[in-house]
């Protein structure tokens, strides 16, 4: 047992880690947490095989509603900057991932996440092929610190804190909650952002289960900087032209060398790929939003031709942007 526990701390990707937790998971009792599967010592490994998403927000957005009905789960393990509200129906067996979180669910399911937290579901023993999912995602600053300390927002403010780890919400609360998320996109502007905290009050004042470990929050991606803040700024308001290191390091008072190391150090990313990322989210709504044709949108989103952007686009998203177009062909999704 303990050589297949070593083997199983050695599991580097979440496709092994899934297999190797199908294989072993009956030498686990109910309490023990699967961190015992997915060990903390491989997680910065682990972080290089894991999707990082590219939400198509833009900074004028406050939140997107994206709601399809599809046959399988097979979106793979990933994180992205935003909070997600996740409700899914009619997909019982399903396989739940969040943080060092294995769960199988149930019909109805209800999940809040908070931003770079890895998760991901599996149609696992699933047999439904009409899946409902409603995804609403919205800028983790959407609703800031200053706002939340006000004394009638606490109960939301220790909701987000707790969504750091993944809530689950019981089964009676998706299914009383079902129907404002679905129909949160029907109204419009700043009646929905409205809806969106009445919601999560609500939510706030239920029983949840934090998913979770408490060790395994991903704080490596946490960074707090008014400098960062301050280039994302202005890499969201240029994206469209050519930006440079060098304009960027001195917009915050750095020199380029100390900049290029600084932005690596608190996003993992180098410069140029923190702005490829910037310049992909606007391109994924356009995408989306418009009927304009791939090569208009990579030239409005700065990119210099488009196999350069087909290539980056693919890297990044996992497929082309033609495809990606498609695939939401099938469901709709609203930016508010």
């Amino acid at each position: 047992m303990v050589n297949n526990l070593k083997a199983i701390n050695l599991a580097r990707s979440y496709d092994i880690y899934l297999s190797l937790y199908d294989l072993y998971s009956d030498i686990f009792l109910p309490k023990q947490r699967i961190v015992y599967i997915f060990c903390l010592e491989s997680t910065k490994t682990m972080h290089k095989d894991i999707m990082r998403e590219i939400i198509p927000l833009t900074p004028n957005d406050c939140f997107t509603h994206f709601s399809r009905v599809k046959k399988e789960f097979n979106f793979p393990l990933h994180y992205h900057d935003e909070y997600e509200l996740n409700f899914i129906s009619n997909a019982k067996g399903a396989k739940r991932i969040v943080g060092d979180s294995i769960e199988v669910i149930d019909d109805l399911e209800l999940v809040l996440i908070g931003p770079n937290l890895y998760h991901a579901w599996f149609t696992h023993q699933c047999k439904s092929r009409e899946i409902t999912e409603i995804t609403v995602q919205w800028h983790r600053d959407l609703f800031d610190d200053k706002f939340l300390n006000r004394n009638q927002l606490n109960f939301v403010k220790c909701l987000f804190e707790r969504a750091q780890r993944g809530i689950s919400f019981p089964r009676e609360v998706a299914g009383r909650i079902a129907a404002r998320i679905r129909s949160l996109d029907q109204k419009g502007g700043f009646a929905s952002v409205l809806e969106l905290m009445s919601i999560l009050h609500e939510l706030s004042l239920c029983d949840v289960k934090t998913l979770s470990d408490a060790t395994f929050i991903n704080s490596q991606l946490s960074y707090n900087s008014r400098r960062i803040e301050k280039a994302f700024q202005y890499m969201n308001i240029n994206y469209d032209r050519s930006v440079t290191l060098g304009e960027v390091a001195k917009l915050v008072n750095m020199t380029d060398v100390s900049f290029s190391r600084f932005i690596k150090k608190r996003t993992g990313n180098t410069f140029i790929d923190t702005l490829n990322e910037i310049r992909l989210g606007h391109a994924s709504k356009m995408l989306i939003d418009t009927t304009h044709s791939v090569a208009e949108i990579s030239f409005n989103c700065g990119f210099n031709n488009i196999s350069n952007f087909n290539r980056i686009f693919k890297k990044k998203k996992g497929c082309t942007p033609k495809g990606f177009r498609e695939s939401f062909a099938s469901g709709t999704r609203l930016f508010i």
